[in-house]
């Protein structure tokens, strides 16, 4: 979850470093730091609790620069934010910043205690530190590296910098890290976004690689430490996709997106002359699969769910949908020659959804995954890959990659469909035109946020919500619900409207908002049955509906948001954006912090 960046370049690197880490802020941001090699070949070190901003404060009062360097961003795991715990860690010889967990770090504590090394914080990172320290005293730096990783347990990626020698090292395992390379300087970050103001040619490490980088030169070595050459990959990501424009967020930014980014994904797929969905790079024979599940973390979770409903209903499979931090120790697996194993995930490196694959692949099972990243490690771990394709997403509450993966996957049970002669070609059409129709539908929305905003003030105030949906809605108000907690810190919890009445009901009174989702349906009804008996107990109900849902509901007085009339297979992506805007409007009203909520981070790399 932390964001690691190092420099080796030709010039001084303090502004790179800190350029790159406010890349990285998203992963992190509880406290920062830096290290930096001096022309002297010492090393000197800075860091600051909070957000980045605070050590840029500290390091204009500092004048210490040099040509190799590393830097910072924290999410708190073992030890409290503060400045004691911040990365980077040093010992007698080295620096290193570390992002992951290193699971036998009690053990190595207290070998090296023994040692006569000295502990200042609470990480578990100290203890790489000390640990290279003490085998760089019998080992040159290669050695001692691939000593000290042998020993260490957990996911990690680490950089490193040296005391008298003008290296720059880093090691990955389990946690994501990346080269990259420029005719002036070489890079190591956590991800490419980071990368991507500085360079386009990037080098992805592999699970067990090492990389030691020199001037003007790098060698990458196995888990086995053999010396290997990795491919040049030509980064996607620009500079003005980092920015947030004219926009107040990033999260808002992204929001205003969506209606682009779904017509790019969806054209990738598109054969506008017959209007049908193709996607011609999966051979996987869909006759043959019997059960498809679907596994993923947060809200690619809810995108999962609700692709369960559409394979189900277009595609007749038995679709389920799983917690990967649950589903990775299930004790076995469906028949892996009749089940289809799929994986959603917008960094490509959850830790949880990649443990799940690994336990998936393990029982033989094909996988096939959606990932935002196509060169993450779950996309390398699977047989099949698809590109959500919804660019870098900056605010740690995801908006554009969610409604980007729902397009993905309604576009999929399309293909999945015809290959399995479920739907007749016009009614193919008639759902493939909906989604073509989505963009046009989704910027109607969007003009409509300032009275959406106006429909947020009995939210704000409140201490509890209630999101509410029935069917393929369901999944969109525990969505609704996420994003309102994630970002305003209003306790908000998501529920089938038929299980109201089995518990939540007890918590209507004039002062919890209920947020009901239901566009005009075969479930419109039911759900006009479950606000009635919130009504009648004295509930503030905020209706979702559509043009149709709002002719049948003239005579109840309740507060409405009308979306378009869409059909009925794209509604649950039609029905993302209201409830992300007013996540987005409460949590603007609040003046918390949209883009960085407390105690979350974007990439979550730990278990």
């Amino acid at each position: 979850m932390c964001g690691i960046f190092g420099v080796y370049s030709n010039s001084l690197v303090v502004k790179s470093i800190l350029d790159g880490l406010s890349k990285l802020e998203y992963r992190g941001y509880d406290s920062s730091g830096i290290s930096i090699l001096d022309q002297n070949k010492k090393i000197h070190t800075l860091r600051a609790k909070g957000k980045l901003e605070k050590l840029k404060i500290k390091l204009k009062n500092n004048c210490f620069d040099g040509q190799i360097g590393i830097g910072h961003t924290r999410w708190a795991t073992h030890g409290v934010p503060s400045t004691t715990n911040a990365h980077p860690h040093s010992s007698k010889n080295v620096s290193i910043v570390h992002n992951g967990i290193i699971e036998n770090y009690t053990f190595l504590k207290k070998k090296l205690v023994k040692l006569g090394y000295q502990f200042n914080s609470e990480t578990d990172s100290e203890v790489i530190a000390h640990l290279l320290d003490y085998e760089l005293k019998k080992e040159e730096p290669n050695i001692a590296i691939k000593k000290m990783l042998r020993q260490l347990e957990g996911a990690f990626a680490i950089a490193i910098i040296f005391k008298n020698l003008n290296l720059l090292a880093g090691s990955r395992k389990g946690s994501p890290l990346a080269l990259g390379i420029s005719d002036n300087s070489t890079f190591i970050g956590s991800d490419s976004v980071a990368l991507a103001p500085f360079t386009k040619k990037i080098i992805f490490l592999e699970e067990g690689d090492s990389v030691f980088i020199k001037a003007n030169s790098y060698q990458i070595f196995n888990e086995n430490f053999k010396k290997v050459k990795r491919k040049i990959t030509l980064s996607s990501h620009s500079s003005k996709n980092l920015d947030k424009g004219n926009f107040n967020h990033f999260m808002q930014k992204e929001i205003y997106e969506q209606p682009h980014i779904i017509g790019d994904s969806l054209s990738r797929f598109l054969d506008p002359i017959n209007k049908k969905i193709n996607i011609p790079d999966l051979k996987i024979n869909w006759k043959k699969i019997k059960k498809i599940n679907l596994i993923a973390c947060g809200t690619s979770y809810y995108a999962c769910q609700v692709a369960t409903y559409w394979i189900e209903k277009y595609a007749k499979i038995n679709a389920t949908a799983y917690l990967a931090s649950e589903y990775r120790y299930k004790s076995f697996v469906d028949n892996p020659k009749e089940t289809l194993v799929i994986f959603i995930s917008q960094s490509g490196e959850t830790a949880d959804t990649l443990a799940a694959l690994k336990f998936v692949k393990k029982n033989k099972c094909k996988v096939l995954s959606l990932v935002n990243v196509i060169e993450s490690s779950i996309a390398r771990e699977s047989d099949f890959v698809l590109s959500i394709a919804a660019g870098p997403e900056i605010g740690v509450a995801s908006t554009k990659a969610f409604s980007a993966q729902l397009c993905v996957l309604a576009s999929l049970c399309l293909v999945i469909s015809r290959q399995r002669k479920i739907l007749s070609k016009s009614q193919e059409i008639i759902l493939t035109e909906s989604l073509l129709e989505l963009p046009s539908s989704i910027l109607n929305v969007l003009d409509m946020s300032e009275i959406i905003k106006g429909k947020t003030n009995s939210i704000v105030n409140a201490k509890s919500a209630l999101f509410l949906g029935r069917g393929s809605s369901f999944p969109i108000a525990m969505e609704g619900a996420l994003k309102l907690k994630e970002i305003s810190y209003i306790h908000a919890e998501g529920y089938a409207s038929g299980e109201m009445k089995h518990g939540p009901i007890a918590l209507v009174d004039d002062k919890v908002p209920v947020i009901i989702i239901s566009p005009k349906d075969f479930l419109f009804e039911k759900n006009i049955s479950n606000m009635q008996e919130i009504m009648a107990r004295g509930g503030k109900i905020l209706l979702i509906t559509d043009k149709n849902g709002e002719k049948h509901t003239e005579d109840i007085t309740v507060q409405k948001i009308v979306l378009p009339n869409v059909n009925e297979f794209v509604q649950p992506i039609l029905y993302s954006i209201p409830v992300q805007l007013i996540a987005y409007f409460v949590a603007v009203k609040k003046g918390t912090d949209v883009d960085q909520p407390r105690n979350l981070a974007k990439s979550v790399t730990v278990e």
